[in-house]
């Protein structure tokens, strides 16, 4: 369990993201993407800022330079805690205050994280505007909106306060495999608590929705 909260709270301790979601503008034009990454132990979602709802573009605002924003949950009283000890860690296995942390990033996403920790899936509209409705009720916030909490670890990044609490059971990857379920996509979020667990679902997906060419045979 150790590892399991040390990697998800560090889910915004490696965000150097910088990635190209798009293959071309022209595919873009007719698909839209919610960007899955891996790093590590911890998964995060995104989109191209373009492609933002207006509730998430009003996050997006604080950070103008951003082309992609992704959004990822973790344990606030670990991440906000500058002891990392045994006493914090044991602390966070138990349901606790849950954290946003909203990152911009202004370059590709490959270059980032490398071809291999990244996946693009397809969405229609709905089932986008879906997915970011349930990202934007994770977000606590008043009529007025969602306020910064603090700045981030890291240049082009905010922590925000959450709705839902963060636990053992309840991790950063837990909540990620339910806001790709909100878009309709065919995972499942029940038991999800590594990363692994939800990696595989999103593989097995995108192959799906990409499969390899087959090669033709060669006549004679």
């Amino acid at each position: 369990m150790r590892v399991l909260v040390r990697a998800c709270a560090a889910m915004i301790a490696a965000s150097c993201l910088t990635a190209q979601a798009y293959a071309s503008p022209t595919e873009a034009a007719h698909s839209l993407k919610v960007i899955v990454v891996r790093r590590g132990w911890h998964i995060d979602v995104g989109f191209a800022a373009a492609d933002l709802e207006p509730s998430l573009r009003s996050i997006a605002a604080d950070l103008p330079m951003a082309r992609f924003i992704f959004f990822g949950f973790g344990d606030m009283h670990y991440l906000m805690s500058r002891n990392h000890g045994s006493s914090t860690l044991a602390a966070a296995l138990w349901p606790g205050r849950g954290i946003l942390l909203v990152t911009g990033l202004d370059g590709t996403p490959l270059e980032g994280f490398g071809a291999d920790q990244v996946i693009a899936l397809d969405l229609n509209a709905d089932d986008a505007g879906a997915l970011q409705a349930w990202i934007w009720s994770s977000f606590l916030a008043d009529a007025s909106g969602a306020s910064v909490y603090r700045p981030g670890p890291y240049a082009e990044s905010l922590y925000f306060l959450a709705v839902p609490r963060y636990s053992a059971l309840h991790t950063c990857n837990t909540w990620a495999a339910e806001a790709l379920k909100a878009g309709r996509l065919p995972v499942h979020s029940r038991g999800v608590v590594f990363a692994g667990e939800l990696w595989s679902q999103v593989r097995r997906l995108n192959k799906t929705q990409h499969p390899a060419p087959s090669l033709a045979p060669v006549s004679r």
